[in-house]
């Protein structure tokens, strides 16, 4: 139903007291939060099971990077997003902030994550104003744009985050699919 979100209460309780300890943490100690996280996936605990820490961390390096600190709300919207569900915010209440830990959690496990926004205006933008959030914690980011060579956009797929309009990622997956089905004796793709 439509109130599902207060499932994510607790959760949002779970984040709020992981912020108090990480507060306290170094930039250094911040940055090295993304090693830490991959061998605790690595080691068998679920994504589930880092979130809480994972949003305080993100949430941490935000207010410190960006001055910008993530609201209850907006991390309301990043559990939501995890979970595969729509997320509708209204404008001015933060919604490509909210996206991050979400992406940043997804990224842990080693999956290639794609933020996908309405223009490449907005790609570009959020790759460097986000993107800011996403490099301190050690991740690799890009976007994809009309106007870009098949070595940009190859590039830019290898990256663990990266940005795009909706448009860009329906055209390479449709020349990515062209290409296969001309070659059906190749493994090798457009994107990755």
């Amino acid at each position: 139903g439509r109130n599902n979100y207060k499932a994510f209460f607790p959760v949002v309780d779970r984040i709020n007291a992981f912020s108090v300890p990480v507060v306290r943490l170094s930039d250094s100690e911040l940055a090295g939060k993304t090693v830490e996280f991959r061998k605790r996936y690595g080691d068998g605990e679920t994504l589930e099971d880092i979130l809480p820490e994972v949003f305080a961390v993100v949430r941490e390096v935000s207010s410190r990077v960006l001055g910008q600190r993530h609201e209850d709300l907006q991390m309301i919207g990043a559990i939501a997003l995890h979970h595969g569900c729509i997320a509708e915010m209204a404008t001015g209440e933060g919604k490509t902030l909210a996206a991050v830990p979400a992406a940043y959690l997804n990224a842990i496990s080693g999956m290639r994550v794609h933020v996908i926004t309405s223009n490449d205006y907005l790609a570009k933008r959020d790759r460097f104003w986000m993107g800011k959030i996403y490099e301190f914690l050690g991740l690799r980011v890009d976007f994809i744009g009309g106007g870009m060579d098949f070595a940009q956009r190859r590039k830019a797929y290898k990256a663990n985050i990266t940005f795009g309009a909706g448009s860009e990622f329906v055209f390479d997956y449709l020349r990515d699919y062209k290409i296969r089905s001309e070659d059906k004796g190749s493994t090798w793709n457009y994107i990755h």
